[in-house]
């Protein structure tokens, strides 16, 4: 009995390694963790660069002003004083009289404080031309993560295929930790935006990964959409509570704080990673999975990528051209900053998770076609609001509508692969990926310059019909067809009926038991 005392852990982790729910809660931490730092830095960059940069250099230029002293009277250098004593007069060297002095500074005013520049009433913040061109610098910054992420992605996606999922979900960690610490001590614009590009590099990893491994270990239909659906309630808990987190530390702790928390949570999602997904091995798929051109040339998957990346433009638009527009037109405080996002990013948590399961119902293609169409009418009523009340409302439309279409969206890809491509799930969520990323790549690049020529609300304007006008292209997706070799496995009649799909051989991922490939050829 004492020898097997210390195999129960052991056991138990043998276990674990064949749950598919352990799988699950590494990929949303993992989500969480990236969609955390994605927004955490919403807030607190606008005004620290404000602070750091406007402020500073004002407070470096203006000199030092001190109330002077009142001036001393300029009297002679010597006074005659008559002397009683000796009935003489005697000529002494004094200053002048009490009341001599006090006569003079009556007719001499005090100077007072220079008055340039004073401190608007209101209690905006000042330097408008600096918040202006500060639009089109915190939107590239924010769209550098994205446009490294854009082009990684496709190297991700055929490395998963060739190695398997666990080792570039390993690499993604280690990657996101680095960006996180160094978010944490950058102090200047140069160290921020190399910190948001090396983001960029890890979130490839992590999400390709992560997505292609839930659709490898969930193949029915039903229950893949059930698993994205809680996968991304990871992803809009990240961003739920990333932004107004950000800044009330950042308003009452500090900057670093924020990152030294999510650098922890990085920790903790290493340490399951390594207890669960074993990413020293080579795991290949068993089968060649489709290229990632051909997928490209898919109709259908860039009906479902292109809506992707247009409902998620309009919130990526928002994030570094909102709190600007807050300190200009509301003159909000930094906390109210994040807060704002708060509506949006609970009612993406709803979204995603209600239409998990509710979209399989209704279908897929009609939750995508109303949320874009809410996406739209949303983004329209930002621009109306007077103060942070005001943005309750379309902000939390605007989540909402978002949730229904990536709960929609990322199933449906998964599934385009199984119905018209091999059953290997890398380069579709890779080309997923991509399109999630030109939304946050061309939308804070391109808003913030659009911001500067025309202004805040013309953008929500320009951004909004796109949504409405691309909403009708959803309804291709109603009823898709299948490839010539696959109509024979598949009943022409429930194209979007649940359906479980093994068109490859046995995987051999999961079970991730030491003894997996034992069993998988005993099976054989």
């Amino acid at each position: 009995m004492p020898p097997a005392a210390p195999r129960v852990p052991w056991r138990w982790l043998a276990a674990g390694r064949a749950s598919r729910r352990l799988v699950l809660v590494v990929v949303f931490v993992a989500l969480l963790l990236d969609n955390m730092l994605l927004t955490v830095v919403v807030p607190i960059v606008p005004t620290f660069l404000y602070t750091t940069e406007y402020e500073g250099a004002n407070r470096s230029l203006a000199p030092a002003w001190t109330e002077p002293a009142p001036p001393a009277l300029k009297a002679p250098p010597f006074s005659s004083v008559f002397s009683y004593f000796g009935n003489t007069t005697v000529t002494v060297s004094g200053s002048a009289s009490t009341t001599e002095l006090v006569n003079e500074t009556e007719r001499s005013p005090l100077p007072q404080p220079p008055t340039s520049s004073p401190p608007p009433p209101s209690g905006c913040p000042e330097g408008e031309e600096f918040l202006a061109k500060e639009n089109v610098r915190v939107g590239l910054l924010f769209a550098s993560k994205a446009l490294v992420q854009l082009v990684v992605n496709p190297s991700v996606g055929l490395l998963t295929n060739r190695i398997g999922y666990h080792i570039p979900m390993f690499i993604g960690f280690i990657i996101m930790f680095l960006s996180t610490v160094m978010f944490a001590f950058s102090g200047t614009y140069t160290f921020l935006f190399i910190a948001r590009a090396l983001q960029g590099i890890g979130s490839s990893f992590s999400s390709v990964a992560g997505l292609g491994m839930l659709a490898s270990v969930y193949t029915d239909d039903f229950e893949r959409g059930n698993a994205m659906g809680i996968a991304l309630g990871g992803l809009a808990l990240g961003v739920l509570i990333g932004a107004p987190f950000g800044s009330v530390m950042y308003e009452f702790v500090g900057k670093s704080s924020p990152f030294l928390v999510l650098a922890l949570l990085a920790l903790l999602d290493g340490a399951l990673q390594l207890c669960i997904l074993q990413p020293s091995r080579i795991s290949p798929e068993s089968t060649k999975g489709t290229p990632v051109f051909t997928l490209l040339r898919d109709p259908y998957i860039l009906v479902a990528a292109g809506a992707l990346c247009f409902s998620n433009m309009g919130v990526a638009m928002l994030e570094p051209t909102l709190p600007i527009w807050m300190m200009q037109t509301m003159c909000s405080p930094k906390w109210q900053l994040g807060m704002a996002f708060l509506p949006a990013s609970i009612s993406y948590l709803i979204g995603t998770n209600l239409f998990g399961i509710l979209a399989n119902k209704m279908g897929r293609w009609l939750c995508s076609l109303i949320g874009m169409a809410v996406v739209g009418v949303s983004l329209l009523c930002v621009p109306l609001a007077q103060n942070i009340y005001g943005l309750i409302g379309p902000n939390g439309g605007l989540g909402f509508a978002i949730g229904m279409v990536d709960s929609s969206m990322m199933p449906i890809m998964g599934y385009l692969v199984d119905l018209r491509h091999t059953s290997v799930y890398g380069n579709v969520y890779a080309i997923a990926d991509v399109a999630f990323c030109m939304g946050f790549a061309v939308g804070p690049s391109t808003g913030g310059a659009i911001v500067r020529a025309i202004g805040f609300p013309w953008l929500m304007v320009i951004i909004g019909v796109i949504n409405v006008a691309y909403a009708p292209l959803c309804w291709y997706l109603r009823n898709p067809p299948a490839k010539e070799e696959k109509i024979a496995i598949l009943s022409p009649e429930c194209s979007m009926q649940t359906k479980s799909y093994t068109a490859q051989k046995t995987l051999r991922d999961f079970p991730l038991a030491d003894d997996s490939d034992v069993e998988a050829e005993a099976v054989e």
